[in-house]
């Protein structure tokens, strides 16, 4: 990186028609080289969860050996090239303790224990109980620096009855970010909404100017576009390059929510599908991906959780020849095509991760990329779908970390260390002032961090 006189300010934005787009970190933002200097260009550190829902092949998820030089089996198999910056992490439960008066609920304690580690509360009202999720205790260190706090986004949209858990609101299984014991947090699955939460003008409420803008089909780009000519006068050609691929990465995000929604007015509504978000899974987790790449390379956000289905999802994949739904496939009753099935798509969730990882390794961050400084949990509440099963669960970290994390690696605990261990660790690696406990915690995870 060239060290320059600091020209511009770390959180820099271009303010146009009902828009605000902040900018990546340029080396017109880094000061003199001086001690103090030194620490403010330090990269910061991110953190990001990618929830997969309905269990796990557990087989074909799971190395056979521990240690460095494991072999990926097939389900994981497309995250064998960023070898060097995964750790799976397999011994760990999430099976509440044996007097807990909430243990039934299986779906809904999957999806809400992964970050909370508190089972949910069972109700015949609408009454919504668990714990603060670690991604919010981490946002709550972290948010002051950003934007926003956190983003919670998702592919499916929310559910308020039918496919729930009998006896537990469907807000368990919508969501796995909790900001307070009775506040769970919606997930945004419509790519336009996300994208104007990310780039609308934060500094007005008022919608007209958006509005207008969108009505005269002009994109956020051509709304600064004036002030984009002035900057790049101001920049060094390195810094000219990082903001022309970076503003590519934008105007292809506009077009992408542009094309879905015209082809979304073409097609009969669905009930669970807002317009904006693209028929085809994998459009739209890509397209979810790189809003999230973006909000991590502006520095709007340092903490985003991502649920690639929901528990309960009964999702069809017919790209991928599985005409059954994905909680029916899950209960697969040890049959082999319904186990093939499921593993196509566990498989596709991977190779769509890759997708994200790739996606981070090729942005500068600092002094390496946002793969470098991002540690992301990728796993699921449930182990054995077939059996609910809460033990062994399928939990692996991506990612750098700024270097705490120490990669290429399959751990091996001892069988029923509580998942919410990982959460202390994680919370110790971010800062979060020191807590003794965690729900149903033991201690902290050894041979972890560097």
């Amino acid at each position: 990186m060239i060290v320059t006189k600091r020209a511009l300010g770390r959180r820099a934005v271009l303010r146009g028609l009902g828009a605000s787009l902040a900018l990546p970190l340029l080396d017109a933002m880094i000061p003199a080289l001086t001690a103090a200097a030194q620490s403010a260009a330090r990269p910061v550190r991110r953190f990001g969860v990618v929830y997969v829902p309905n269990g796990m092949t557990m087989k074909q998820w799971t190395p056979a050996t521990e240690g460095a030089g494991f072999a990926f089996p097939n389900v994981i198999r497309s995250l064998e090239p960023f070898r060097d910056q995964i750790t799976i992490l397999t011994g760990l439960n999430s099976t509440p303790p044996p007097n807990a008066v909430n243990a039934a609920g299986v779906h809904a304690r999957a999806s809400t224990r992964f970050l909370t580690d508190i089972p949910p509360k069972r109700s015949d009202t609408s009454e919504v109980e668990a714990g603060v999720s670690v991604d919010q205790m981490i946002a709550r260190q972290l948010g002051g620096e950003t934007q926003l706090t956190s983003l919670e986004v998702a592919i499916e949209g929310r559910d308020l009855a039918g496919s729930c858990d009998i006896g537990f609101s469907c807000a368990y299984t919508n969501t796995i970010a909790w900001r307070g014991p009775k506040t769970p947090l919606p997930m945004e699955n419509d790519p336009r909404a996300l994208f104007e939460r990310m780039f609308g003008d934060s500094g007005s409420t008022e919608r007209g100017a958006r509005e207008a803008r969108m009505a005269a089909d002009k994109s956020i780009l051509d709304s600064v576009g004036e002030r984009i000519g002035v900057l790049q006068k101001k920049i060094g050609p390195r810094d000219r390059v990082k903001l022309s691929e970076y503003l590519e990465a934008v105007r292809d995000i506009e077009r992408r929510i542009q094309r879905a929604e015209e082809q979304s007015a073409r097609e009969l509504p669905r009930v669970d599908q807002p317009a904006g978000v693209p028929a085809s899974f994998e459009a739209h987790a890509k397209l979810m991906f790189d809003l999230q790449v973006l909000a991590y390379q502006t520095d709007l956000t340092r903490v985003i959780t991502f649920m690639l289905g929901r528990e309960l999802s009964g999702r069809t994949f017919p790209e991928l020849g599985v005409s059954e739904g994905h909680h029916a496939v899950s209960h697969h009753q040890e049959d082999a095509t319904k186990l093939s099935h499921l593993e196509k798509i566990k498989t596709f969730h991977t190779t769509l991760f890759a997708y994200y990882l790739d996606k981070l390794k090729s942005v500068a961050d600092g002094d390496g990329s946002l793969l470098d400084h991002t540690l992301i949990v990728y796993g699921g509440g449930m182990a054995d779908s077939n059996l609910h099963a809460a033990l062994d669960l399928p939990v692996l970290l991506a990612g750098g970390a700024s270097g705490a994390l120490k990669g290429g690696r399959h751990v091996k605990y001892p069988s029923a260390t509580p998942l919410a261990n990982l959460h202390l660790t994680l919370l110790d690696l971010y800062g979060v002032p020191t807590l003794d406990r965690l729900g149903d915690s033991t201690g902290r995870l050894e041979h972890l961090a560097v």
